[in-house]
């Protein structure tokens, strides 16, 4: 009984301290100079921690007409499939296109997006007039170049209507 306690705690503490992204992959860095980290924090629902996420900025603060960078390191797995309907849901309710679009917006999200294991990593990079990279575990997974759809997709987490209010915040680099 004491083993199968220790083994639980071992468990737990490995979710919890999974690591955050502490820099940016090689071919991030290269599309912008002097990227630093804003702000991170977690996401979490029904108590579940979900993923860990970090914003990187190229200059002092975060522009939404500036590259940046999201860093989703993720506490468990999910399919390719949860991460396109779940983006599709939250662009659809921030209002950022219409249906057609949505339609051509999922088959790229399916191009770029793999099905994650915990402790994988997916930077979002927006490209401000160009659209957005997305690199898993370091290595390029493919980008979208559609503008709009960079704004609609990093809105999600970064719009003041965001499901995630205390994590905008700390990405954006309030204090906790």
């Amino acid at each position: 009984m004491r083993r199968l306690a220790e083994l639980l705690l071992l468990a737990a503490l490995a979710l919890v301290a999974l690591p955050g992204q502490a820099s940016l992959p090689e071919p991030v860095q290269a599309l912008a100079p002097a990227w630093r980290k804003l702000g991170s924090g977690d996401a979490s629902f029904l108590g579940l921690r979900l993923y860990g996420a970090s914003l990187w900025v190229s200059g002092q603060a975060y522009r939404e007409d500036a590259p940046f960078a999201l860093a989703l390191t993720y506490a468990r797995g999910f399919s390719r499939d949860t991460l396109v309907s779940t983006s599709l849901d939250e662009m659809r309710r921030l209002g950022g296109a219409d249906e057609a679009r949505l339609a051509r917006w999922k088959s790229a999200l399916e191009r770029v997006f793999p099905d994650v294991a915990a402790g994988e990593t997916i930077v979002g990079v927006h490209l401000p007039g160009r659209g957005a990279a997305f690199y898993h575990q370091g290595r390029l997974s493919g980008e979208v170049m559609d503008p709009a759809f960079s704004r609609a997709f990093f809105a999600i987490w970064l719009d003041s209507r965001t499901r995630v209010p205390a994590l905008r915040s700390r990405l954006l680099g309030a204090p906790s």
